[in-house]
């Protein structure tokens, strides 16, 4: 699809250079330069599930509202044709305090808070449309939302053992004893694996293309813990300003169990092993 007419009928500005960017797995993304001199960012998907960008703008939008963690602009979305415009995040480089701003940033965000587990509009996750119907405990929302439908979802798909499918079950029916103590809801992005952090100029870290949801917040620690890419002063700094309650690291892979299945459906085999290993440690 070309976008420019896309873009110009969004924006009521010209395109003047359309120039395609790697890294995406999902979406086909752009940096478009307009008439007027501006620089935009600009994304499509050539099958977009129904409500793909809007979902994506409505959680970007909530995790800026919350004025902690910078978050690019909504400039303009549209499912159909499928097309998401945000303000343009120039690449810098990292400085001295760029991981422990991230990290204190992080706790603000996830501050801010949710009315509930999930999603009050019920949108669904990603690709796999994984539901978010709001919860009273995180323990439901995490058996209900994520464990339970990827069960059904990797056995359809032949993505892991039977065995590893009834471990998944048998986590989901003991959550309630798994996830520790209760907390609030907290404002998550809901997929913080590195690649959807870009340090800018000054070398301050924005978050884009997220999962937000209202959520534990170990989930969103844990997501960053499982493919690296965030320093250590990153997470000392979150723990100094909002500390974890007592057993987090033996919750890590709990909390991590949902994006391994997510990826063993994906992506394939390589995922396995990581997935077996993280069954294993909640048995």
């Amino acid at each position: 699809m070309d976008l420019r007419p896309h873009i110009h009928d969004a924006l009521d500005r010209d395109v003047v250079e359309l120039t395609p960017l790697g890294g995406g797995d999902v979406a086909d993304s752009f940096r478009a330069l307009l008439g007027d001199g501006t620089t935009v960012f600009a994304k499509t998907h050539p099958s977009a599930p129904p409500g793909f960008f809007t979902t994506e703008a409505a959680g970007l939008t909530w995790l800026r509202d919350a004025r902690a963690v910078p978050i690019p602009e909504v400039l303009a979305v549209s499912d159909e044709p499928p097309l998401l415009i945000l303000e343009w995040i120039e690449p810098g480089r990292p400085k001295r305090t760029t991981e422990r701003d991230l990290g204190r940033a992080l706790a603000a965000l996830h501050a801010a808070g949710a009315p509930a587990f999930g999603r009050q509009d019920r949108r669904t996750t990603g690709s796999r449309s994984l539901p978010n119907e709001p919860c009273e405990t995180w323990a439901e929302f995490y058996a209900d939302n994520r464990l339970r439908p990827l069960a059904r979802l990797a056995a359809d798909a032949g993505a892991l053992p039977r065995a590893a499918i009834r471990d998944l079950e048998s986590v989901a029916a003991r959550l309630g004893d798994l996830t520790g103590p209760p907390e609030p809801p907290a404002r998550l992005h809901g997929d913080l694996w590195a690649g959807n952090r870009v340090v800018g100029a000054g070398g301050v870290s924005w978050l884009i293309d997220p999962a937000a949801l209202g959520g534990h917040r170990e989930f969103d620690l844990a997501m960053m813990r499982l493919f690296g890419g965030y320093g250590d002063d990153c997470f000392a700094a979150y723990a100094e300003a909002a500390p974890l309650t007592a057993g987090w690291a033996e919750r890590v892979p709990l909390n991590q169990l949902a994006p391994l299945v997510v990826h063993a459906i994906k992506f394939g085999s390589s995922y396995v092993g990581p997935t077996l290993q993280a069954l294993a440690a909640l048995r």
